[in-house]
């Protein structure tokens, strides 16, 4: 059964459509079992490749080909889900043509985290509610005890993921419903996952010119990097808000959470974010790195970007904490 918070979400207006029209997004708004069992296989086999990463290392090294794959690999996607799914579609903090918008699209959707549309309705969703009753993945939700907390932390970091509820993304994400191309990229997810998941063993296997290099390619740039990106991922809905300084007022618990910025590109800065939702910029503070707000910086620059929504002094100094 759907809950009050799924049917009065914000500014979902008269472009609210009826779920049959939008049944074919994302793969509806109900999971079935064998949909929860390949997202558990997806998510088991690259984690249990994470844990074989450091044995393997040990055996027969990691080589400079593998690490130039996986790190160009690995912020490609991250700046994909950083820039495009997260501060573009989701929160409109810039204003992007139709070919970046494509490229965010499918940038973000290379990082195998869903498709585009049901991946904004989720954080939408969990924007409204935040630490709240609706929350789709807060680590508050069994209560403040040090076993409901840990019972929490599982939830909100990847147990979420399994529930048969789904967020209606014809409300949450009308806008995106209604644009054909992230329509298109939305429903072409299977299409992004392959290429994500061969496109690193065909560029080691070329460069190598053996089955061998095609094959740590693919340990490390695909199955390691995605693991990696998704428990990052994860650790914002999780880790940043159970933990981490909270410099400016939010009605939440989110919290920044420095050694997680790099990997994060820039998205553990996550106090301010929940402060200040459309800002551009997430790292405001000195010494805050912020890489995805340095690409947007680049694609301002370059024209490719407008309206961006920079924080200036008198944003920032309205919601510190007195």
């Amino acid at each position: 059964m759907k809950t009050q918070a799924d049917q009065a979400p914000p500014s979902a207006g008269s472009n609210a459509r009826p779920a049959s029209q939008v049944s074919a997004t994302l793969g509806g708004e109900k999971q079935g079992l064998p949909e929860r069992l390949a997202l558990g296989a997806f998510i088991a086999v690259p984690f249990l490749a994470l844990l074989a990463a450091v044995p393997v290392a040990w055996g027969w090294g990691l080589g400079w080909r593998d690490l130039a794959i996986t790190t160009v690999m690995y912020f490609t996607t991250c700046h994909g889900i950083t820039v495009g799914f997260h501060r573009f579609f989701t929160h409109r903090s810039f204003k992007a043509g139709r070919v970046l918008k494509i490229a965010m699209a499918v940038a973000g959707s290379l990082a195998v985290e869903g498709p585009v549309v049901r991946w904004v309705a989720d954080h939408r969703k969990h924007h409204k509610f935040s630490d709240q009753s609706g929350d789709p993945h807060s680590p508050w939700r069994y209560g403040e005890s040090v076993p409901a907390l840990l019972k929490g932390l599982w939830w909100a970091h990847m147990g979420w993921l399994f529930d048969s509820e789904q967020t209606p993304q014809h409300i949450y994400a009308p806008d995106l419903v209604k644009d054909r191309d992230i329509r298109t990229v939305s429903r072409l997810f299977w299409l992004w996952t392959s290429i994500s998941m061969l496109l690193p063993p065909l560029v080691g296997g070329l460069a190598s010119w053996s089955w061998q290099g095609a094959l740590t390619a693919f340990f490390w740039g695909s199955l390691v990097r995605v693991a990696l990106l998704h428990h990052v991922t994860w650790s914002i809905n999780s880790i940043c808000h159970a933990i981490g300084e909270r410099p400016f007022r939010s009605r939440d618990r989110s919290g920044n959470v420095w050694w997680l910025a790099v990997l994060s590109c820039g998205e553990s800065w996550h106090n301010l974010h929940h402060a200040d939702p459309t800002s551009a910029r997430h790292g405001v503070l000195r010494g805050q790195l912020d890489s995805s707000a340095r690409l947007i910086r680049w694609f301002e620059q370059a024209g490719w970007a407008r309206d961006v929504r920079w924080p200036n002094a008198g944003r920032i100094d309205a919601r510190r904490v007195a």
